[in-house]
């Protein structure tokens, strides 16, 4: 069985007078974060990988989970092909990932992970929220078979706070 899980960065600034690819976290996509990453580690998902948009506010995300769930973020992928809106390259990213490979989470965008957990998975989401997550199984035993899975689990900040 292979499982992705889909982290849409947390609310993030749109004050600032930068390109969007470098638009940071607001306090409130912090708190989100860390309030998702802590109910995310009750579940005691382990992960193989994590790999992450190069835009700051998809890597700031990926930090903060980093930070709660002990794991080195020198050993996160950082790519410029999960700067994605679209989901085109997520996807094709997944499809190419190394089969000894598992778990694997993704740091990205709006409206790639929406698109890709109505596509590939079994729950319909009408708008994954800002520091939303996804947890999508796979009866695969390579990701090049990447195709229609179950959703296992959804955390939004709402519910949280």
């Amino acid at each position: 069985m292979k499982s992705v899980i889909l982290v849409r960065h947390g609310k993030s600034s749109w004050g600032d007078d930068v390109i969007d690819k470098d638009r940071p976290l607001k306090s409130r996509g912090e708190s989100d974060t860390s309030l998702v990453a802590k109910e995310f580690i009750n579940h005691q998902i382990s992960l193989d990988k994590i790999l992450s948009s190069s835009a700051k506010r998809a890597f700031t995300t990926c930090e903060i989970f980093c930070k709660v769930l002990n794991y080195d973020k020198n050993e996160v992928e950082v790519r410029d092909d999960l700067y994605d809106f679209g989901g085109e390259n997520v996807i094709s990213v997944i499809k190419t990932l190394k089969d000894d490979i598992n778990t694997i989470m993704i740091f990205g965008h709006n409206h790639a992970f929406t698109s890709i957990s109505n596509i590939f998975g079994s729950k319909f989401i009408e708008n994954l929220p800002t520091g939303g997550l996804v947890k999508l199984n796979f009866e695969i035993h390579t990701w090049s078979a990447f195709n229609k899975g179950i959703t296992e689990l959804v955390i939004v900040p709402k519910e949280l706070r």
